[in-house]
């Protein structure tokens, strides 16, 4: 028996045959959340440095003569003799300081007749001998300079060179407003450049950023009028 015409392959594309069905879509996997980045670390502040280097002279380099004098004039009053970039300092005790500077003003081969600056530098790192004392000498007749620097503690007081150089006494006013080193011996210590009742010494590396507290205010009027309710609340 002849078989019967058999049906035509389903074609989806030809009309009217019948479609397959659309398999579901897979879920796609979800990216993971990309993480926040993590914060640097904050770079720690560096250290304090606890002072100048001080370098020493170079070995071929040769003393000057009025570092010698001053050396065999006043023994034991040198500590350490710093040579930097052309400028020559001696580093004398505070004690010895007053002495070195009359001495280097008076002998012939020294003749150092200007005090061009005298001021301070605060170490803080460096607590047992705080401060530097520098005054920066010039013999006008003799064109030399040196620079003669003492260490001081916090509170170490210095003799005064405004016998040595008259105008000692405005610069050394200037290093006790700003740093608090007090001098021995002069004539008007008190402040020069802050009001008299200022609280502590704005040169200081500790001294805060924003002032010593509630008093401080641009206008001097404002502060005086806050000054004297402060001290009316006081008297009351």
């Amino acid at each position: 028996m002849s078989e019967g015409p058999k049906p035509a392959p389903e074609n989806p594309d030809l009309p009217g045959s019948p479609k397959p069905e659309a398999k579901a879509a897979e879920p796609k996997p979800q990216a993971a959340s990309p993480r926040p980045p993590a914060k640097a670390a904050e770079p720690k502040a560096p250290p304090a440095p606890p002072g100048p280097p001080d370098q020493a002279p170079p070995a071929d380099l040769p003393v000057p003569a009025y570092v010698t004098a001053l050396q065999e004039g006043l023994p034991g009053a040198v500590e350490q003799v710093s040579y930097w970039v052309g400028d020559w300092t001696v580093i004398v005790g505070a004690a010895r300081f007053a002495d070195v500077c009359a001495f280097l003003r008076d002998t012939p081969g020294c003749r150092f007749d200007y005090l061009s600056d005298l001021t301070a530098v605060d170490w803080p790192a460096r607590p047992e001998k705080r401060f530097d004392l520098v005054a920066c000498l010039y013999s006008t007749a003799l064109r030399h300079r040196l620079r003669v620097k003492a260490r001081l503690a916090d509170g170490e007081a210095v003799a005064s060179v405004t016998g040595v150089w008259p105008a000692a006494n405005w610069l050394e006013r200037e290093v006790f407003d700003m740093f608090g080193v007090t001098f021995a011996g002069h004539p008007n210590l008190k402040r020069m450049l802050m009001p008299f009742d200022w609280q502590g010494h704005p040169q200081r590396k500790d001294y805060p950023l924003e002032g010593p507290g509630e008093l401080l205010m641009e206008s001097p009027q404002d502060w005086l009028k806050a000054r004297q309710a402060a001290v009316d609340a006081d008297s009351e």
